[in-house]
């Protein structure tokens, strides 16, 4: 090959990097996206149920965009706010967060917590995430955020900690029983046992109150905590943290989920478990949402092919 072919080959292969890095970083980071997916999972003659999940926000001061985006999803008007966690990025957005989340947390909610509650993103090399779980080889996190008054904040305007607990919700005339974990990326998930008193499930025949509906909400889908849940005969798993893999490969997809989850299942509704990722074969699988979220580290603003989403699950009789 000439050394002017060369340098021509060359020459495109650089700008395309630009433009692509240009756009990763300038449009599609900020490109917010509202998925819509519909799940059949009610028992037969229900109405459908709206659930708003939201996930990753990772929001800073100044955001104002984001900011404002979320709070218009108010105009879905869902029955349920499901919030998995990472919700912010900077010792100082907790006024931000709950301007954003404001309108939401007057719907009934609940919530778990993700890694970056717990503490602010530090500096790392982005190389790391191509490994099967980014935390190996890392240095800890040296930021603590107040995540003790997040989750006061959030308990006492309504919403309900699934924090390595169960809980029961009554939403438009259904009663929800749900169960959650803390934190899988930092191994704070201690799974709660079923058949106490916390297990709504329980008393269904004795009181007369049956459960309509069982969900498990967690913030990183580690296969354990799915596991779990998948035993625990969950209708519906929902869960955050992989950012969709952040960096996509277009007719590919994701090429990391930052924790064991295959790529497949980076985002979006699955089943799970199963040889295929889209495999529901009733008692032989669960439903899994994974949202891709709606933020990134400030230390690595860009999203290609993977835009950022909020997600309105509606769940129909199957």
């Amino acid at each position: 090959m000439a050394a002017s072919t060369l340098a021509r080959t060359a020459g495109g292969l650089a700008a395309a990097t630009v433009a692509g890095l240009a756009w990763a970083s300038l449009v599609e980071v900020r490109w917010y996206a509202l998925r819509e997916v519909t799940v059949p999972l009610l028992p037969a003659g229900q109405d459908p149920l709206r659930i708003l999940h939201l996930s990753d926000l990772h929001l800073t001061p100044g955001q104002r965009r984001k900011i404002d985006w979320v709070r218009d999803l108010a105009s879905l008007d869902p029955h349920l706010v499901i919030d998995t966690g990472d919700n912010w990025a900077h010792l100082d957005a907790m006024p931000a967060l709950l301007e954003a989340l404001e309108p939401h947390l007057a719907k009934p909610g609940a919530f778990v917590l993700g890694s970056n509650d717990y503490f602010g993103p530090v500096l790392k090399n982005p190389a790391r995430y191509l490994g099967r779980d980014a935390r190996r080889g890392s240095a800890p996190a040296v930021v603590p955020l107040p995540w003790k008054e997040l989750a006061r904040r959030f308990d006492s305007a309504g919403w309900i900690d699934l924090s390595n607990r169960r809980d029961v919700l009554e939403v438009d005339g259904r009663r929800i029983s749900l169960v959650g974990t803390d934190d899988a990326h930092l191994d704070r998930d201690r799974f709660p046992g079923a058949g106490g008193n916390d297990d709504a499930r329980v008393d269904a025949t004795a009181s007369g109150r049956p459960v309509d509906l069982h969900l498990g909400v967690t913030h990183a889908p580690y296969r354990r905590v799915l596991d779990a849940m998948h035993a625990d005969d969950v209708d519906l798993a929902i869960a955050g943290h992989t950012h969709g893999g952040q960096l996509a490969v277009p007719g590919w997809g994701a090429l990391v989920t930052n924790c064991d989850l295959d790529t497949r299942r980076a985002k979006g509704l699955h089943g799970w478990p199963g040889a295929r990722p889209d495999a529901r074969g009733g008692a032989g699988s669960t439903w899994l949402h994974v949202s891709a979220g709606l933020g990134t580290s400030p230390y690595a603003p860009v999203r290609f092919a993977c835009r950022p989403e909020a997600t309105l699950l509606t769940l129909v009789p199957a």
